[in-house]
């Protein structure tokens, strides 16, 4: 039971590989230790493979359990349940990077599951649950043969940190996660505020850097651990059903990637499969009879390969773009009548309904993470309705890729937000995505910042968003700029950036190689901010700028701080002053433990209505005011007068007039209104009040006209 273990330095913080201490019947197993923070990861894939299958059964699954954070789960049954959308997140932060270097043939169903076992604020469990993983495949018989590491970057005052904590991340402009091999990047995704292009290839390539200390520590466990490698299958595609099929659909598969209408190539292409499969069929010389599959295959090889050549060679794309141009674009604004935001953005077949909606504190997101409770007054919703490609299939809320998607688009928008004390709205964009081929999340990205924009929510800055690609055989590359569906499909590289004039806000590469340099990198983004800033331009004809208005069916939210031992006056004994003030004005408020109240309405008029109602609450007297105030009860010795809700003070029988009274209600009677002035208020809070000087100072006209009528 004693572990095998190998330990490294990352970012000046120790990390700790280990194996053979839990689940050695998986196929392959690590844990990894990095202070607190403890990931088990285990790897198995079947010994059998399924007939028919041209494709990676891969599965990813990453899951926190809540007593690595000594937490009990809420709910009824008090068990973890369905994944978390943090967890959906970081199995894809898994599976991105490791996915590409698995062989070519190797069809098994594979699982990975990353544990979290025990969390600290170290704020690493998601990248060393790549790292785990990447172990566990490693020194496993899969034939997985190249480790991968993986760090975040973030960027505090001007300086990078390798790994930050949770502390640090909160303070830190850019929030960057870079995974790789040794020699080539793999995978980046992160966001920042507004960082220049330089500053993120040099975060790059210092996580790069800081990657290679996690790879070595895994060469050497594999080394110590490491087993035998599972023999590959055969190549699955024959050479000879290649030829053959290749024979029957030249030149015609070529000119049909050269139609630019998505939905009349994919016919076309269509029918060549189902000729092709025709010919094949009756071409009884191959033996054994090649199946369906092995013919689609050869088929789909085909048309990656000549799609590739028609780029590298022709230097011409699908839909007859060059390498930097971008699709034709349209843009509507406000086109829906009683939402707060909307925008319709059309870029070539890619098409987004974003619509904005603003709510109040009540309606933010509640998180319940290992590392404590949270709010997210900030939410962006991606759906991919199948009629958006033409297809039918059973709508089941949002899968893997929509919630990653949405994820991108949020991050790409948020640090252009404005903070919460200028803008106290909770925000919820939702993109449906009516039609896709290709870049549908930066379509989101740009139609989300306009329907912001429409919605008179006050952005630092429009944010544009464009998904390049890549097309590397050998030393010949081609990095295209907003991508088709097929060029991601059949292409090298899906990589998406997303920025504002001044800077990039969000990035996500993924690559089905294994691995780019940095000066792809570098060209890459370079072509990305010249194709962000065209979109740019045509964002701002459309909307110059951020409405000044807001819709009149938004709420309008106004603020008022009030002193914290007032809170008790306003909401009132069992909420009934409070719940009063609601019945009367028709408005919803917000008191929080600061004394900070959030009065939210569509009508304007009536959200003053009930600032003034609340003020008459808190207000205090103010020694030397005149107030006009109603008599509550008359007493021998002088009148008790209400100078505002829940505030009375006595006027004394000698400050009713500038005469000698006999009784109090030779003067007045309960219910009368009178001026009266402040004389004192007293250690204990009472109120001295004073008829006489009032009169005498503003002049009894004034207390006869709104007086009782005595």
């Amino acid at each position: 039971m004693k572990p095998i273990t190998v330990e490294t330095m990352v970012g000046g913080k120790l990390v700790r590989l280990e194996s053979g201490r839990m689940a050695k019947q998986a196929d392959g197993s690590s844990v990894v230790w990095a202070d607190g923070t403890v990931v088990l990861a285990t790897a198995v894939a079947s010994k059998v493979m399924k007939p028919g299958i041209d494709f990676l059964p891969l599965t990813v699954d990453y899951q926190e359990r809540a007593y690595a954070a000594g937490k009990i789960p809420g709910g009824f049954f008090k068990r973890e349940g369905k994944p978390s959308e943090r967890e959906v997140l970081n199995s894809r932060l898994i599976d991105r990077p490791l996915r590409p270097l698995f062989p070519e043939g190797f069809y098994f169903d594979t699982q990975l599951i990353a544990s979290v076992v025990s969390i600290d604020r170290g704020g690493v469990s998601d990248v060393m649950a790549v790292v785990a993983a990447s172990t566990a495949l490693y020194i496993s018989d899969i034939p997985f043969s190249t480790a991968v590491g993986a760090v975040k970057v973030g960027l505090c005052d001007g300086v990078f940190i390798v790994n930050p904590t949770l502390d640090e991340q909160e303070n830190s402009t850019l929030d960057l996660v870079v995974a790789g091999t040794r020699d080539a990047i793999m995978m980046v995704e992160g966001q920042g505020s507004e960082i220049s292009e330089d500053v993120f290839l040099e975060a790059i390539d210092l996580a790069h850097k800081s990657i290679i200390p996690l790879i070595e520590a895994q060469e050497k466990l594999r080394t110590l651990v490491g087993k035998e490698k599972r023999p590959l299958p055969a190549v699955p595609i024959s050479p000879a059903l290649l030829e053959k099929v290749q024979s029957r659909v030249l030149p015609a598969l070529q000119d049909a990637l050269m139609i630019p209408i998505k939905q009349e190539r994919q016919e076309k292409v269509d029918s060549l499969f189902s000729d092709a499969k025709a010919y094949i069929a009756e071409e009884s010389d191959i033996t054994p009879v090649p199946t369906d599959r092995e013919i689609y295959s050869a088929f789909h090889e085909l048309e990656r390969r000549f799609m590739r050549e028609m780029i590298l060679d022709r230097k011409v794309r699908a839909d007859g773009r060059g390498f930097s141009d971008i699709r034709p674009i349209t843009i509507e604004v406000g086109i829906l009548p009683r939402t707060h935001g909307s925008a319709l953005f059309t870029r070539g077949e890619t098409q987004s309904l974003s619509v904005a909606t603003l709510g109040t504190s009540d309606d933010e997101q509640r998180i319940d993470a290992l590392e404590g409770e949270s709010t997210k007054r900030f939410m962006l919703h991606y759906n991919f309705p199948p009629f958006s490609v033409g297809e039918t299939k059973p709508m089941r809320g949002p899968g893997r890729r929509e919630i990653g998607h949405g994820n991108l688009a949020e991050r790409a928008l948020k640090p252009v937000l404005p903070p919460k004390e200028s803008f106290p709205y909770a925000i919820r964009l939702v993109s449906d995505i009516l039609e896709s081929n290709g870049s549908s999340s930066m379509a989101t990205v740009c139609g989300g910042s306009l329907a912001m924009m429409d919605a008179g929510i006050p952005i630092k800055a429009p944010v544009a968003g464009i998904a390049m690609g890549l097309i590397k055989e050998g030393d010949r590359i081609a990095i295209l700029a907003d991508i088709l569906g097929l060029e991601d499909h059949l292409g090298d590289m899906d990589f998406k950036v997303t920025g504002t004039e001044n800077g990039i806000t969000a990035v996500q590469m993924d690559i089905k190689i294994t691995g780019i340099t940095t000066r792809v990198m570098r060209d890459a983004l370079e072509q990305a901010r010249i194709g962000r800033l065209y979109i740019m331009e045509k964002m701002k004809l459309a909307l110059p700028s951020v409405r000044n208005v807001m819709s009149p069916y938004a709420p309008r939210i106004l603020t008022l701080k009030i002193k914290q031992d007032k809170i008790r006056e306003v909401i009132g004994p069992g909420g009934k002053v409070i719940r009063g003030i609601t019945e009367k004005t028709g408005v919803k408020i917000e008191i929080d433990d600061s004394g900070l109240i959030q009065i939210a309405s569509t009508d304007e008029v009536a959200a003053q209505k009930a600032i003034e109602m609340i003020n008459q609450i808190v207000e205090e007297v103010q020694v030397g005011k005149i107030y006009l105030g109603r008599v509550k009860t008359v007493a021998d010795y002088g009148a008790f007068v209400e100078l505002f809700p829940g505030t009375t003070g006595l006027c004394h029988i000698s400050q009713l007039e500038d005469r000698r009274v006999e009784k109090v209600s030779d003067v007045v009677s309960e219910g009368d209104l009178i001026l009266v002035k402040a004389l004192e208020v007293d250690r204990q809070g009472k109120i001295r009040l004073s008829r006489k000087e009032a009169i005498a100072e503003a002049g009894a006209e004034r207390e006869v006209r709104v007086g009782s009528g005595r």
